[in-house]
């Protein structure tokens, strides 16, 4: 154990007290920014990149992240200075993915917009459609842009509900498990379990946005540059005005992917019926965000990039189950040299191809 003091563990923010223990009797020396706001640029530089990993040549071993997406890291310097940084993936795929439906949900029966007339003692008498009805998910059309890890396990939470799914992936199609879920579906109706037929295929971008009750976006953030098919601002006024009036919008995947302006503005002329997200262009959303206008508050739903924030997920220290014990075995992995001390065999490692031959 005398060996391992010697590592010297700066966390940006508090991890869950198993996570952070674990690597405390493992004999690392662990500092810990309480927060919960982010840590002053003295202690941090936000976002890491040639400055941080130059400050920290000779010593600075791994950065290890709490989250699956690392735009926060610049790649290419910290390939340069052989830098292994972390990330954790697949642990918070189902919970994403079930907060994105939770979010159409909410969205769609106006749940928000009931539970405001009871508090503020506004709830008139029963009425079949005053003063206001919700629209219903079970048997809708929604459309799934991006079928990642994410955009697959939402497919699962829409077979529950019999919904309709185009699917459209800029990258790669899965078509094996689109096979599997249509040989579900049709098992489905075939036993009664639901009334009507539905079904589920790859189309196009624009065909997606056009035919679909709900749209939810799942695909990574990618920019001018990065790649022939980029995904910033992919949702647009352009694309926006292709979505039927009565559709709605779910982003749980990056801010930027969606033009916020831009949505704010077909919310306020109802281009479209509404939209959820729980992520944003700049984080935490500003005070003078076009989405936090009182003119569209009935239609839109803001949350504070929560998608992932269940218990387990978050905070277990099982590295197959949670965030916090995923990046603690990061780091460990790292420092203590596991597979061989080679950072291409480390399952949590990103940036493998600094460490090839």
């Amino acid at each position: 154990m005398t060996d391992k003091k010697r590592f010297r563990v700066f966390a940006t923010s508090r991890i869950g007290d198993p996570a952070e223990n674990r690597l405390r009797e493992r004999g690392y020396e662990l500092e810990v920014f309480e927060g919960p706001e982010a840590p002053p640029k003295k202690l941090i530089i936000e976002p890491i990149d040639a400055e941080i990993f130059e400050a920290g040549k000779g010593s600075l071993k791994v950065v290890a992240q709490i989250a699956v997406g690392f735009d926060n890291i610049n790649r290419a310097d910290a390939n340069k200075h052989k830098i292994p940084f972390t990330n954790t993936a697949d642990v918070l795929t189902e919970a994403t993915a079930e907060f994105a439906f939770l979010m159409l949900g909410t969205l769609a029966r106006k749940m928000y917009a009931s539970e405001r007339l009871v508090r503020e003692q506004k709830w008139p008498s029963w009425h079949p459609f005053l003063p206001f009805l919700g629209d219903e998910v079970t048997g809708k059309t929604i459309a799934i842009i991006g079928t990642g890890r994410i955009g697959l396990a939402m497919i699962k939470k829409c077979l529950g509900f019999d919904m309709n799914m185009l699917c459209y992936d800029p990258a790669y199609h899965n078509d094996k498990y689109i096979a599997s879920i249509q040989e579900l579906m049709d098992l489905r109706h075939a036993k009664g379990i639901q009334q009507e037929k539905t079904w589920i295929k790859y189309v196009e971008f624009e065909e997606a946005l056009r035919c679909a009750d709900y749209v939810s976006i799942h695909v990574p953030l990618l920019r001018e540059g990065e790649t022939d098919k980029p995904t910033y601002h992919l949702i647009n006024e352009k694309t926006l005005k292709l979505m039927k009036p009565t559709a709605y919008l779910v982003n749980s995947s990056r801010g930027p992917v969606v033009d916020e302006n831009a949505l704010a503005k077909a919310l306020k002329d109802k281009v479209i019926a509404g939209a959820a997200l729980d992520v944003f262009e700049k984080e935490p959303l500003p005070p003078d965000s076009p989405l936090l206008d009182p003119e569209i508050a009935d239609r839109t739903r803001l949350f504070h990039h929560f998608a992932s924030g269940g218990q387990i997920t978050r905070l277990s220290v099982d590295p197959d189950k949670g965030m916090a014990g995923r990046t603690a075995q990061a780091l460990i992995d790292v420092l203590e040299g596991n597979y061989g001390g080679d950072p291409t065999k480390m399952p949590y490692v990103v940036n493998k191809e600094a460490f090839e031959k």
